[in-house]
């Protein structure tokens, strides 16, 4: 989630749609332009006891972020107190429970982007070391209640965890126990955002499937591969699903723009402070009806903070951001990135990618992502079959999307062996998920503290 430190107060008020579209097509970029952004996420804990460590208690996450000086960062404040840090690899910033994630910098090739969480991981490491504190790649919390976590110190979510209550049952797990991996990707123009906005929202669910790395819940099996992507199916559904819109004929920026105006929203920020407009109308906002500001219109930063609290399975900012995939290991990090690039980098690899989905009906996307969360590569496909049938023929897209891009690095590899992890998962039929089950019935006996060794950083 973003971090605001200056109000903006100079930026210009919102006195036309087309200022609202502005973000959008402002994010159209020649294709030798086009980057990869990748964002990480992954438990905290101390060494000694697996808690979760709090933001003050000494060698917490206050002075793990301080500690990140000493690698070239810089700390990011709000109200007095260090809540990310910024550098050259993007931001390092805090979700709600502490969770501890990379905004990573727009990069040109994979290489660079695997490149950029080695050297992430290798810093968090040596600082973990020094304070008795490790990481854990999955999805999900795999022990921990909600009571016991700690609370980060950042006012947007403070009034996000006073909301969530209010309009589904697992928003609060959302915020505090989930872990994803996600990857921002850029577009040529309208249309060729909209082609693959479809192909990833078609698609979302086979990375769900193949990135599925939560299957603990409070100490125990939860029934599901994917239990964070479960989360989201009552988090608030006025800001999720998989907008069948998006589908209908003639889609493009405004009709975001429509779905953006109709969620609820979260806060305005004014004079380095979170104002809560929890449920109030952006529509409002623009005729200067506002309940927590009347009075006040909108200026443009109030619009890109509003583009950046609606959590559909495919987001559009100024870039289109992939959000299905649990959180995991390093090299499922190079992978999800991989995944997608592969599929939408390369118009070849788009077009084939689009036949194999356009088909599909509504109802049957509804059904596949309803399903994937329990049944992972076994969820039904529209028309007949499951992921299963396709995954191994959607990597074969990927890879030769990546390989037409023909990016090398200094051993003369492309990127198409990032593709491996998954690879494996297809061949094998199980998802990580699945793996981590077998291992909990059968080597650790019950003993979910064994998670730790096996999936830390």
């Amino acid at each position: 989630m973003s971090t605001r430190q200056v109000s903006d107060s100079n930026d210009p008020l919102i006195e036309s749609r087309d200022q609202l579209v502005a973000p959008m097509q402002k994010g159209e970029k020649p294709r030798d332009a086009w980057r990869i952004g990748t964002e990480h996420e992954k438990f905290v804990y101390r060494t000694a006891d697996h808690a979760a460590p709090s933001y003050d208690e000494p060698g917490g996450i206050r002075d793990l972020l301080m500690a990140l000086t000493e690698f070239g960062w810089e700390p990011v404040m709000e109200g007095g107190k260090v809540i990310a840090m910024s550098g050259p690899d993007g931001a390092v910033s805090l979700e709600p429970a502490g969770q501890l994630e990379l905004s990573g910098a727009p990069l040109e090739s994979l290489h660079e982007t695997c490149a950029e969480t080695g050297r992430h991981l290798a810093q968090v490491k040596t600082i973990g070391d020094r304070f008795g504190l490790a990481y854990l790649g999955l999805g999900l919390w795999p022990d921990k209640a909600r009571g016991d976590l700690p609370i980060m110190p950042k006012g947007r979510y403070e009034i996000m965890l006073r909301h969530m209550p209010r309009v589904g049952t697992m928003g609060l797990d959302m915020m505090l126990r989930t872990c994803t991996i996600q990857t921002n990707l850029d577009y040529a123009s309208e249309a060729d955002m909209a082609q693959k906005f479809r192909v990833s929202l078609a698609l979302q669910p086979l990375a769900t499937a193949l990135f599925a790395n939560s299957p603990f819940l409070e100490g125990k099996p939860d029934g599901f591969l994917s239990y964070r992507s479960h989360i989201w199916s009552d988090t608030d559904p006025a800001r999720t699903g998989m907008l069948p819109f998006v589908f209908e004929d003639g889609f493009g920026y405004e009709r975001y723009v429509d779905y953006m105006l109709d969620v609820p929203m979260y806060f305005v920020f004014r004079d380095g402070k979170y104002i809560d407009a929890a449920g109030q109308s952006f529509r409002d906002f623009l005729d200067g009806k506002l309940p927590a500001l009347p009075g006040e219109k909108p200026r443009k930063s109030d619009w890109i903070d509003h583009l950046s609290t609606a959590f559909p399975e495919v987001r559009l900012k100024s870039f289109l951001e992939m959000r299905g995939a649990d959180g995991g290991p390093w090299n499922r990090i190079c992978a999800l990135p991989a995944f997608w690039v592969g599929l939408l980098y390369d118009q070849g690899a788009l077009d084939a990618a689009w036949d194999l989905v356009k088909d599909w009906d509504m109802e049957g996307r509804e059904i596949l992502r309803a399903s994937v969360p329990k049944l992972g590569l076994d969820a039904p496909l529209p028309g007949g079959g499951t992921l299963r049938d396709i995954a191994g023929r959607v990597l074969d897209i990927a890879r030769s999307g990546l390989a037409a891009r023909g990016r090398l690095n200094a051993a003369g590899d492309n990127e198409t062996g990032y593709l491996l992890p998954l690879d494996e998962i297809v061949a094998s039929g199980k998802t990580p998920a699945e793996r981590l089950l077998d291992l909990y019935h059968g080597a650790w006996g019950g003993d979910l503290s064994k998670v730790y060794a096996a999936k830390s950083f």
